[in-house]
């Protein structure tokens, strides 16, 4: 018998309100109830939705693999609901965790720090090191408070294809694969939390997000350094370091192409008889504006600014999937630390 695709739960906590309304709370307990009984529920975040599972159950954590059809050799972040719990988690508890936590959780930045022997091997990929996380989003820190454990929970989509930011896009992509979805609209942040390692002398930034090195660097007061740019786990056979350093990853079905004479390419596709996007943070420059005169391209304005860019980034690669266009072409961001973790994203989906 075919399984039935999940439920969706709306979650709302209004501002000014002590606690959730009661329906809220409802559908946070049955969330809690399934994942205390091993199961996997898709939950919202400020960055984006997160599959998740209680991250002390192998079997409940195996269950996330098999429904993203993620390899095993890409760890896990564990989420929790404050610093004691990630403590708790933790063999050591390295000074650069203990400032960032202090200081930007809750919020969207992962700290790695040497494993506690409660976490299992699937959770790190059998590797020595951990991945923490305190999300921003008050309603997945009560759930986690509910279920009473730390929850793994990478995102809620198919491994390597877009992450979701919405409900609609988790259903999308792993419909009756896991049990349930809570949804608390759409992610606000919109693209993954910055990866920290707090075991290496400098701290060492393994996935740029919305927290950036200049930000670290001056909370830490050292230096923070970049890893290496990312190369391909899965072929190596060895266990990545951290979630999200893939070389190709976040990528939409319709090719992508990262350009800095964006322009030039779309004109040369268009000339090809191609349908094309374009996602531009100058629509109203003289070449996007000429070009848009083809029926055959789409035009998608995009805030110059690195933040909201981000925010609606894979949300606009979800629609333009839905498009039947040959190919999405994007203009290269400025390389700039504010830009580096949009770029990051962009350069990985753009791999083939």
């Amino acid at each position: 018998m075919r399984r039935p695709l999940p439920d969706v739960l709306p979650i709302r906590w209004p501002e000014g309100l002590p606690s959730p309304p009661a329906e809220t709370e409802q559908a946070l307990d049955r969330a809690a109830r399934v994942l205390v009984d091993g199961g996997l529920v898709a939950v919202p975040t400020e960055t984006v939705y997160g599959l998740a599972a209680r991250a002390d159950d192998p079997v409940a954590v195996g269950k996330i693999f098999a429904a993203k059809g993620r390899p095993s050799t890409n760890p896990l972040i564990v989420h929790v609901a404050d610093t004691p719990m990630a403590r708790r988690l933790a063999a050591a508890w390295p000074d650069a965790a203990s400032e960032i936590a202090a200081r930007l959780w809750p919020g969207p930045v992962t700290v790695v720090v040497p494993r506690g022997r409660s976490i299992p091997d699937e959770v790190t990929a059998g590797g020595s090191t951990v991945a923490l996380r305190c999300p921003e989003h008050r309603l997945t820190r009560r759930l986690i408070e509910k279920a009473g454990v730390p929850l793994a929970a990478p995102s809620a989509n198919r491994s390597l294809a877009v992450s979701p930011t919405t409900a609609a896009h988790v259903l999308e992509s792993l419909g009756n694969r896991i049990d349930l979805i809570l949804d608390g609209g759409p992610c606000t942040r919109g693209i993954e939390s910055t990866v920290v390692d707090c075991t290496s002398v400098p701290p060492c930034i393994l996935r740029p997000g919305p927290i950036s090195r200049e930000q670290l660097e001056t909370l830490l007061g050292q230096p923070v350094v970049l890893a290496p740019e990312p190369t391909d786990a899965r072929q190596s056979g060895s266990a990545a370091r951290s979630p999200g350093m893939h070389a190709r990853h976040y990528a939409p079905k319709t090719p992508l192409v990262l350009s800095a004479t964006a322009a030039t390419h779309v004109a040369d596709l268009l000339a090809a008889g191609k349908r094309v996007g374009w996602l531009t943070t100058a629509p109203d420059a003289a070449e996007p504006r000429r070009l848009s005169a083809s029926r055959d391209l789409l035009v998608i304005p995009m805030p110059a600014d690195p933040d909201s860019f981000a925010a609606r980034l894979y949300a606009t690669l979800h629609a333009l999937d839905k498009r039947e266009l040959a190919t999405i072409v994007v203009d290269e961001p400025p390389d700039t630390d504010a830009w580096r973790a949009v770029r990051d994203r962009l350069t990985r989906a753009a791999r083939r």
